[in-house]
């Protein structure tokens, strides 16, 4: 979803305006994890073509509609080559479908270090879209300020606030130990 730099909110970068799109159904989030022997604990990351093609295909459908000029994929193929991979070829794939839009791959820890105007959209795999969506809400001022939309087949689609909301605290600056009544 997009993070945008918010008019009279300084932040560390000015002009933030990127858009996050992940799978959000599989991966480490699948939730197949199981004890091996005693304290070894072992999760199986699910990527399939069908979710990895779905995710793929509105990344670059967004990008056009939008006038956005690049999509980046977010991985980390160098080690998870068979998931990852799978993940990149679909991407691959729409990129070819879409010659207009610039296509460029980016190792997850890459991308973590680079600036943010580096980038337009992104689309990763489920977890690595955790990370990063959490880490841009960073850079315009927090979770709180961020939008989210789970955008599912046919057009259904759920905007929600990100992590959830919390209307126990609603009009209330909360601080740990304090709370404010504003």
């Amino acid at each position: 979803m997009p993070r945008l730099t918010l008019p009279g909110y300084k932040t560390k970068y000015d002009n933030v305006d990127l858009i996050t799109i992940r799978e959000n159904t599989e991966g480490e989030y699948s939730g197949l994890e199981h004890q091996v022997v005693k304290g070894v604990v072992e999760i199986l990351k699910i990527i399939t073509r069908q979710a990895s093609l779905r995710v793929a295909e509105y990344a670059f459908y967004y990008a056009k509609n939008h006038g956005r000029e690049r999509v980046s994929a977010i991985h980390n193929a160098n080690i998870m080559q068979k998931t990852d991979g799978l993940f990149l070829k679909c991407c691959r794939e729409f990129a070819e479908k879409y010659p207009e839009i610039k296509y460029e791959e980016v190792v997850i820890d890459n991308c973590c270090m680079m600036r943010p105007a580096l980038f337009d959209v992104l689309v990763m795999p489920n977890l690595y879209g955790d990370i990063i969506s959490d880490l841009c809400a960073g850079l315009i001022g927090g979770l709180g300020l961020t939008p989210s939309c789970n955008i599912g087949e046919g057009g259904i689609a759920l905007a929600d606030a990100v992590h959830g909301s919390a209307p126990d605290i609603a009009g209330k600056f909360v601080f740990p130990g304090f709370t404010y009544q504003l």
